[in-house]
């Protein structure tokens, strides 16, 4: 069984804050907002955005290998959702949230 470090604490606590900021501003501040926040890609993307974070937290947690796989993908969702919610704009801790997940997760898949 892998051992938790505190590397894989702080990817664990980014992916939980990423997950919880993508489903929250999905919900409430996408759909209250309307127009180009609420584009079918857009919304698919940060809600896919969310479960790949959770995916990656749980397999770390799991403490197994693989997480490197997950964490792999789970960096390129999170940089995607983060170039689709600097586009559409007024989204900027979503943003810097998945940023700094999709970096994280980088280093944990290296």
């Amino acid at each position: 069984m892998l051992q938790m470090n505190d590397d894989m604490r702080r990817c664990v606590a980014i992916c939980t804050e990423c997950h919880q900021t993508c489903l929250s501003e999905a919900s409430r501040h996408c759909l209250e907002a309307g127009g180009r926040h609420v584009e079918p890609a857009h919304l698919r993307l940060m809600l896919a955005c969310a479960e790949m974070c959770q995916t990656s937290a749980r397999f770390m947690l799991l403490g197994v290998d693989l997480h490197r796989h997950t964490c792999g993908v789970c960096a390129d969702v999170c940089e995607a959702c983060a170039v689709k919610c600097a586009e559409v704009g007024d989204m900027d801790h979503c943003v810097e949230v998945c940023r700094r997940c999709a970096e994280h997760c980088r280093s944990m898949a290296a």
